[in-house]
Parts: C-alpha cells; structure tokens; sequence
C-alpha cells in the first residue's frame, strides 16, 4: 500500500470514492443525491489543500483532506470494500504526522454520525454539535483533535 499525496488528476475517483462510502451507511438515494455536491473533490481543491491518498494495487481505497485556513479535517473517506480492515487506522496517523509537518497545534472535523466512534477510538474529543451544510435541521458531532 502507498499513500501519496493527491493530483488534480485524481479529483474524479476521489469524488466516486467519496460518494461511494457516504452510501456505505445505508443513507436513501434522494439524501445521497443532495450531499452530491458536497461529496465532491475537485481538481481546484487539490491544489489549493492538503489531500493524500491510498493505493492498494494501483487502485484508491482512501483519502483525507485539510482546510488549513479553518484549521479542519475536511474528510476521511475508505472504500466500503476496506472498511473495518485498518485503513482507516493507516490514515489517521498519516494525517496526525502531515498535521505536524502542517504545523496544526489541533484540528476540528465534523463526524459523519456513523464514524464518530471511530474518531472517539482515534483520540478525537467531542466539543459538540454542528449543523450540516446540506440539511440544516441534522446536527453533526464536532470533534478536536490535539496533534501531539
């Protein structure tokens, strides 16, 4: 496996990857369909923010990104394929060591709800709530993380 850093080449299969795992959790098609937008990865955000990913076989199975103006972990996404297999495990402390080279003291991420014991697991701390960008009544779990 080989994690790497992102090109803008990149953008389309990690916008599938993303949308690919957001229905992992079993959400209707009409829900999926509004987080389209915000599931996607462009070529644009690449270059501007940190974005790595895995390869296993030449073949993305993962990605995270940051926002560094917000200081946030913008997402965290596994192929359902390898969930439950460490990947996510594999990219949490490859993204603590970037956030180190970055120079993030800590950072904040919102939780997709099914993930938030993952990140508790991880050593995220909840500070609250946050309401969805897409659908302003559903409440995200918020989460900081300190580097160390």
């Amino acid at each position: 496996m080989l994690i790497r850093k992102a090109k803008p080449e990149d953008s389309d299969k990690l916008s599938h990857l993303a949308y690919k795992s957001k229905s992992y959790w079993g959400y209707s098609q009409d829900f999926l369909k509004k987080c389209k937008d915000d599931l996607a990865v462009t070529g644009e955000y690449i270059e501007q923010n940190p974005v790595y990913l895995i390869e296993k076989d030449y073949k993305i199975i993962g990605f995270y990104s940051f926002a560094l103006k917000n200081k946030q972990l913008e997402a965290l996404f596994i192929d359902p394929d390898y969930i439950g297999k460490g990947i996510g495990k594999l990219l949490w402390f490859d993204l603590l060591d970037k956030a180190k080279e970055l120079n993030l003291k800590e950072f904040t991420l919102e939780s997709e709800p099914y993930a938030e014991g993952f990140y508790l697991k991880m050593g995220a701390n909840k500070i609250g709530y946050t309401s969805s960008t897409v659908f302003p009544n559903r409440n995200l779990p918020l989460m900081k993380v300190k580097v160390i």
